[in-house]
């Protein structure tokens, strides 16, 4: 069997686990049980096994399960197309978060390389109300999954500008010393750019080739102001940038650039900013948009990426339910889905695995339903 998706999922003193393994076929895998029991502690190791900071975006000395602290550990067998691979990812008390690949040293952004992990959380579903910056987040992630090396520009660009914004707010006036940072910021800050636009086209061109039952998003990249993104390209940024100067020595930090770019969203068929449209139909669209990443993922990279999809029955009917599970299962995409209850995935029957959590003075037990 080819495909991507994970064989077996080991989590060792993770949160409130002291250890779990999951044997896995790479069909769906419902997760349910009570609030509490450490159903989204198995979706965040999952996605702690792609670059980042998983799902939560915690610090590693958070993730430990305590009173012990004495460290965790995640491994996953990955199927990857036609390779099988050992991954590995572990943080011992108070070290830095490490990766493995087949039992050798690798960077987060390896991880990235032969497998692609999406995912939608609850925290998610304040996207269209909330600050550009959850928004640019998730475009990046999304840049992420086509393009690993996207973590690497943003990663240079925002050291650069750190550094920038320190000279600013100094009130150095050293042209030579700003050149340098601004060229660097120019170079990475045109990858990010050319990154989030192919994914947005890919996005865009996976939601108009589907028949789907969930609506199609018409997406563009804005600045902060709400108009058109801005300069575009490394000419166009380095400009940008020295002719900014002034402005930006007032205000203490850059005013231009891809930091200030916004992801915003309509409902397509009913011609309404995704802000203003009903938390139901908020939730539709971000489904709908990673149900697109996926696609496009597949065509891209040769198979559907893992899916995490937290509490995904929330703010869903059961016929948009049903037709989510009908589109997963369609992709071939294995897509790790929590809830409280078993019945949230009876629509899904033998498509998929069913594991229940449950949490017994402090510490949860994962079984297979």
């Amino acid at each position: 069997m080819t495909g991507l998706f994970l064989r077996e999922l080991t989590l060792s003193h993770f949160r409130s686990h002291v250890r779990a393994v999951l044997a896995l076929d790479g069909r769906p895998v419902a997760l349910f049980g009570p609030n509490g029991a450490g159903k989204t502690n198995i979706l965040e190791a999952v996605s702690l096994l792609s670059p980042g900071r998983g799902i939560r975006r915690a610090a590693t000395d958070e993730i430990a399960r305590r009173p012990e602290a004495l460290g965790w550990k995640v491994t996953g067998i990955l199927q990857s197309l036609h390779q099988l691979h050992e991954v590995a990812t572990w943080a011992e008390a108070g070290a830095p978060r490490q990766v493995t690949i087949d039992d050798k040293p690798a960077a987060q952004v390896a991880l990235g390389r032969i497998g692609r992990i999406v995912w939608l959380v609850p925290v998610m579903d304040r996207l269209w109300t909330e600050g550009a910056d959850g928004r640019r987040r998730f475009l990046d992630r999304m840049a992420m999954s086509f393009e690993p090396g996207h973590a690497e520009a943003v990663l240079a660009y925002e050291k650069a500008m750190r550094e920038r914004n320190r000279l600013l707010k100094e009130g150095a006036s050293d042209r030579h010393w700003y050149h340098a940072l601004e060229a660097q910021m120019a170079i990475s800050g045109a990858a990010i750019q050319a990154n989030r636009g192919y994914t947005v086209s890919r996005l865009k061109a996976a939601q108009a080739e589907a028949e789907t039952s969930f609506p199609t998003a018409a997406l563009s990249v804005l600045n902060a102001d709400g108009a058109a993104e801005g300069p575009e390209g490394e000419a166009a940024l380095t400009e940008a940038f020295e002719a900014g100067r002034g402005r930006d020595l007032a205000a203490g930090r850059t005013l231009v650039g891809p930091h200030r770019a916004d992801l915003a969203a309509r409902y397509a068929a009913k011609g309404v900013a995704a802000k203003d449209a009903s938390t139901g139909e908020q939730k539709a669209l971000l489904v709908s948009l990673v149900l697109a990443n996926a696609r496009a993922l597949a065509a891209d990279f040769g198979a559907p990426p893992i899916l995490l999809l937290d509490e995904v029955a929330a703010h869903l009917d059961a016929s948009r339910r049903a037709a989510l599970y009908d589109e997963i299962s369609a992709l071939g995409a294995q897509a790790f889905m929590t809830g409280t209850g078993a019945e949230l995935f009876s629509e899904l029957g033998e498509r998929a695995q069913h594991f229940e959590v449950r949490e017994t003075d402090g510490v949860s037990e994962v079984r297979g339903a």
